[in-house]
């Protein structure tokens, strides 16, 4: 620590408030980490992802993580993007215009700097709906825009 006129000044560089964003998944990461295109998605038949995706609301990425495949623990990450973020077309431009979820994606990698360890998830009976409403889209051939870019 530093001094000037007597008084410790700490070395600590102060940001201002940023937007707080969520990622939800079943990976188990640290603080640092880095979350990644080029990994196999969480989702659906889990190819390589082009985007990566975050959220300015829980409620989005408490669904991000209940929905994701796999056999671990459902996780909400605190992260902030390295580079420019979009929306997530899925939501904003088919279901919810005006982007009123906060859903975003990136092909920039976004930095875990905390985890959300208390959180209340949806009702079970309303994420199996959300799963097979998930499959009916798929019979139908109606993909996610995921994988275009």
């Amino acid at each position: 620590m530093a001094s000037i006129s007597n008084k410790i000044v700490s070395p600590t560089v102060h940001r201002p408030f940023q937007q707080t964003y969520f990622h939800g998944t079943k990976a188990e990461l640290g603080l640092g980490d880095l979350i990644e295109v080029g990994y196999n998605s969480n989702y659906g038949d889990q190819k390589k992802a082009k985007f990566i995706f975050l959220s300015a609301t829980l409620d989005a990425a408490i669904w991000g993580a209940e929905l994701a495949v796999g056999n671990g623990r459902e996780r909400i990450y605190l992260v902030e993007p390295t580079g420019p973020i979009e929306n997530d077309p899925d939501l904003t431009d088919r279901k919810f215009p005006g982007n009123p979820t906060m859903s975003y994606r990136s092909i920039e990698p976004f930095l875990v700097v905390g985890e959300v360890i208390k959180w209340q998830g949806h009702p079970k009976e309303q994420v199996q709906k959300m799963k097979e409403h998930l499959v009916a889209l798929k019979e139908k051939g109606i993909d996610s825009l995921n994988d275009n870019k």
